[in-house]
């Protein structure tokens, strides 16, 4: 009897264990930042049958990539253009559940113009609160529980700077109890629970269209320094997080200073590529009781907007020229480069030897990653319209933002 007692009680306990909770998107490239992404294999198909939709919901237009919680999708758009909107989505079916808006319309200069004048900064999740970067240089945290906004911190007014000339497009970095944000023509510090502005880095005179970043933060231990990493348009540096001291810097020239992607660090070295710079891997060491930087090498390999992703020790970057590249970290020279070209831009998501790539054309790619060759193993039209939006994959779901709408697909 006492054993039959101990086995029920047994079994009464793994009946009532907590199911894990599904995996998440919680911000720009994933959970790492960097494209890698776990949870269930990717099937070796995008065939309707291994690729099924789950839902859609018409949007304005909009670039954010989509945030996936627990139970929820959150999406931005810009409305009617003048407002920008940000949606809670039911995750299993795509009901909606509540919705925020300010004023946020900004006139892209010329150059910009045909990517649209709407919101495009991918925004962060963490805990119980939503950081959405708006296109006039805004911070606002939202409850995640019902899109009531808890702060709203405006750079302009802040610092004085002015309108950026593209939108601000930096997307934002969480780390313990701060946001990181490139805007007004620096990085900045905010305290994540009140808004509150703690420091700014990197000062530029904060004009426009001169020193408007288009690349976003990340976090990393250099030399043995934990710091914030920071593409800005000139210069590559390293951030102190808690005084907001440059440790280090380099320039990375560019046309026009186009420093565009997010790069990419392996072990105490930043991978980048900038528009007719060319590609360079930097080194960062201790050097007394300060930080040194040194150039490892500079090939003419150019990327331009999409951020690479490290596979086996090999850097996949999509190029200035529409094509994909194969790298060898050590010299910089490539394994190989596709002679087919594609859409304006690609972003990638990296699982063991497999990338998924979305073209902005609305063509989702399936790679097998190897030095050796370019191996496409699936291709599917899954949008008609543009996709410029960072895709997103949590578990056996895949988030994919376009243009004017959301779709939620499902691996089987």
């Amino acid at each position: 009897m006492r054993l039959l007692l101990v086995m029920l009680s047994l079994l009464a306990s793994v009946v009532n264990l907590p199911s894990a909770e599904p995996a998440n998107w919680p911000q720009w490239r994933g959970p790492t930042r960097d494209g890698q992404v776990a949870g269930p294999a990717w099937p070796d198909s995008l065939s309707a049958e291994k690729l099924k939709e789950k839902w859609y919901v018409k949007l304005g237009p909009g670039y954010p990539g989509p945030i996936v919680s627990k139970d929820a999708v959150f999406v931005v758009e810009t409305r009617d253009g003048k407002d920008e909107v940000v949606r809670a989505l039911d995750r299993k079916t795509g009901k909606q559940l509540w919705e925020a808006s300010w004023p946020g319309s900004v006139r892209v200069v010329f150059i910009g113009r045909p990517n649209g004048d709407w919101v495009k900064a991918t925004p962060a999740l963490a805990g119980d609160t939503l950081y959405v970067v708006g296109m006039r240089d805004t911070l606002t945290a939202l409850d995640t529980a019902n899109g009531k906004i808890r702060w709203q911190v405006d750079f302009i007014k802040e610092f004085g700077t002015g309108v950026p000339g593209f939108g601000c497009v930096s997307s934002p970095l969480v780390v313990d109890d701060a946001v990181y944000v490139q805007a007004a023509g620096s990085l900045v510090k905010v305290e994540a629970k009140s808004g509150k502005v703690l420091w700014r880095a990197l000062k530029s005179p904060g004009d426009g269209l001169k020193d408007n970043a288009f690349s976003s933060p990340f976090f990393a231990t250099l030399a043995g320094k934990p710091q914030v990493v920071v593409q800005a348009r000139k210069e590559l540096a390293g951030i102190d997080p808690a005084t907001g001291n440059t440790l280090w810097s380099i320039p990375v020239p560019a046309f026009q200073n186009t420093n565009v992607l997010t790069p990419l660090v392996i072990g105490d070295r930043v991978f980048t590529s900038s528009y007719s710079g060319g590609a360079f891997l930097f080194e960062v060491t201790k050097e007394g009781e300060g930080f040194r930087v040194t150039e490892v090498w500079k090939t003419k390999t150019q990327g331009y907007m999409t951020s690479p992703v490290l596979i086996e020790n090999q850097i996949y970057l999509y190029l200035r020229s529409n094509r994909f590249a194969s790298i060898d970290p050590k010299d910089g020279k490539d394994n190989w480069q596709t002679e087919k070209s594609f859409g304006k831009y690609w972003n990638l998501i990296a699982q063991k030897d497999r990338i998924l790539a979305l073209d902005e054309t609305g063509d989702l790619r399936l790679i097998r990653a190897t030095s050796e060759k370019f191996d496409l193993i699936d291709t599917r039209k899954i949008a008609q319209v543009a996709t410029w939006g960072h895709l997103a994959i949590a578990g056996n779901e895949l988030f994919i933002r376009e243009q004017d709408g959301v779709r939620a697909w499902e691996w089987k």
